[in-house]
């Protein structure tokens, strides 16, 4: 077991940024739950796989919606409804555990991202619980079918979901994950477009195979490289690059970039230029695709990460303006999405492209 120091929680964090390939919710989220935490004393416990009993429950508390804000004509349609006191998280890992009558050993976050890795972290930490060296997507991903949970079969029923005005909600049974995307994306839709839910509580027996081991400690490891390089003046975007096993595919300057919510997603698409090349980025929450002078260039499960030029730090969707100076890094997908399984729910398809799956990884490499 290791107890992360703040610096490890920061470079923690920041790593997960890049991983988040654009989305996985801000950072200033989750260093906020960070922060709660450790002022209260509380201390974040990291255990490996290997370190998990068989018959100890673990589950996974995330946030899901839109990652771009509500606009004034939004916000009306919740006049009358109050904020709730309580965190949402803490909210849901309590009920959660009270209603199933067992105590979780630990979380495990679904996805790497900014706000969404640290939304795991926060409940167990408050409750003195573990968080697990791994997690089932190895990056952010839009959608709750996109993991090993779904590709093993794993049920993700009983499903606990609370949104920021203390509404709980539980979804006993549901047909497959698919339809809990829908049912839980529906209540987040109502719900100024974020909710707090957790899902897969189950023994470690049922995860043991199916978790993708050490994403946490990669993902402190990236955060390391980066804040090490840009203290030292370095690129950043290469230094990842290198350690990642990844390339800097382009360096440019946004030229154009929107965005739109579109049932319960983030939907759009930006621009960089740099002389007479153009790189198109499209997102989806994260970004799905990018194309080299009107080319495909990559595509999701790679991760399409953007750095600022000027800062070297990760940046995330929402926080992407013209004329930034952007590089563009690829970094490559985890192993259990380049399967025909994986590729099937999360490969070029999705992000509309109907061509097969090519890394420009293996081309350069």
């Amino acid at each position: 077991m290791q107890t992360l120091t703040r610096q490890n929680l920061e470079d923690l964090l920041l790593g997960a940024v890049i991983l988040g390939a654009g989305g996985g919710g801000e950072i200033a989220e989750g260093r906020a739950m960070i922060d709660i935490a450790l002022a209260a004393g509380k201390t974040f416990d990291l255990v490996s796989i290997d370190e998990v009993p068989d018959d100890a429950v673990i589950c996974t508390p995330y946030l899901l919606g839109s990652i771009t804000p509500i606009n004034a004509e939004e916000e009306a349609l919740y006049t009358g409804l109050a904020e709730s006191d309580v965190n949402p998280l803490l909210q849901a890992y309590a009920e959660f555990q009270d209603h199933l009558g067992t105590e979780f050993y630990g979380t495990t976050p679904c996805e790497l991202g900014g706000s969404n890795t640290a939304a795991a972290f926060f409940p167990a930490a408050m409750h003195g619980h573990k968080i697990i060296d791994a997690d089932p997507a190895g990056r952010a991903v839009p959608e709750i079918t996109h993991s090993t949970y779904y590709l093993a079969g794993l049920p993700a029923a009983p499903i606990y979901a609370v949104n920021p005005f203390g509404e709980s909600f539980l979804i006993d049974r549901v047909k497959d994950d698919q339809r809990a995307e829908t049912l839980v994306r529906a209540i987040s839709q109502v719900s100024r477009n974020t909710v707090a839910a957790i899902d897969h509580a189950l023994p470690m027996r049922q995860l043991r195979d199916v978790l993708i081991p050490g994403t946490i400690s990669k993902a402190m490891r990236l955060g390391e490289v980066c804040r090490q390089a840009i203290g030292r003046g370095e690129n950043s975007a290469k230094a990842i690059a290198t350690a990642g096993d990844g390339a800097v595919v382009f360096t440019g300057t946004v030229s154009s970039v929107t965005y739109k919510t579109d049932q319960g997603f983030t939907i759009g698409e930006m621009t960089l230029t740099s002389g007479t090349q153009s790189m198109k980025i499209s997102i989806k929450n994260e970004n799905m695709a990018c194309w080299l002078n009107g080319k495909t260039l990559a595509t999701v499960p790679d991760l399409i990460c953007l750095f600022d030029t000027e800062t070297g730090q990760p940046v995330a969707n929402p926080d992407v303006v013209s004329g930034q100076g952007i590089a563009v890094v690829v970094l490559p997908a985890p192993i259990q999405f380049t399967s025909p399984q994986g590729l099937s729910i999360f490969g070029p398809k999705y992000a509309g492209i109907n061509s097969p799956f090519t890394s420009p990884l293996e081309i350069s490499g």
